[in-house]
């Protein structure tokens, strides 16, 4: 992630969450400008959702969809991106289309050029 970073911390990922959050059958993303000059991305997978290594899985799917589409996001955001049950199952596709889709509701998307 060239200009992004891991959100790591507790209290902005607490801090997001109070946000009205923007929901799909696969993700639910949570966005929030903070006062830098680069997203910090923080991905969050819970342990209903399986094993180690079924999370894990799942976490390096969603880190790879915004890493392709880095480009395209707005600089300055805090988002959260928490996976539901139905992102083990879905494909890359998939998951790609609702992480844009949710990113666009939340208006962290660049506009498209024609």
């Amino acid at each position: 992630m060239k200009f992004s970073s891991a959100l790591k911390l507790n209290h902005i990922f607490r801090r997001l969450y109070s946000t009205s959050g923007q929901n799909s059958p696969f993700l639910v993303l949570y966005a929030k400008k903070n006062r830098l000059n680069q997203n910090r991305v923080g991905i969050t997978v819970s342990k209903k959702l399986g094993g180690a290594v079924v999370r894990n899985r799942v976490r390096r799917r969603l880190r790879e969809v915004y890493r392709l589409n880095e480009n395209r996001f707005l600089p300055g955001y805090d988002i959260v991106v928490v996976a539901r049950s139905r992102a083990v199952d879905a494909s890359f596709e998939e998951l790609t289309c609702a992480y844009l889709s949710l990113a666009e509701k939340a208006g962290i998307l660049r506009p498209e050029e024609a």
